[in-house]
């Protein structure tokens, strides 16, 4: 497992690729040509991945993501030191916290 602030990355074996996957649209990528991951509301900083890979959304309120790197990758922040990631499948998931009534995703 990795973890970049308040981004969890969690291998998955190619098994547990659901088939869905095959036939969902990427996410699309931001101007810079990166696969943001989370990014900040206020600073505008994001946890991203360079190169090439896929980012799909999974349905659901917090849609955790699927991230497939073929070629391996690194995951990048303006404030925190570059994770390396080998080759495969990840899933995506960002931290929540609760407020009363509802639970939501942390915001930055």
């Amino acid at each position: 497992m990795y973890r970049q602030g308040d981004v969890l990355i969690v291998p998955l074996a190619e098994a547990a690729v659901p088939p869905h996957v095959a036939d969902t649209a990427d996410e699309p990528r931001d101007a810079r040509g990166r696969m943001v991951l989370a990014l900040g509301e206020v600073t505008g900083h994001a946890h991203a991945v360079v190169g090439p890979g896929r980012l799909v959304r999974e349905p659901g309120a917090f849609g955790p993501m699927l991230l497939h790197l073929p070629d391996g990758g690194r995951v990048v922040h303006e404030e925190h030191a570059p994770i390396p990631l080998p080759k495969g499948w990840y899933r995506v998931v960002r931290q929540r916290e609760y407020v009363p009534g509802a639970v939501r995703l942390v915001a930055d």
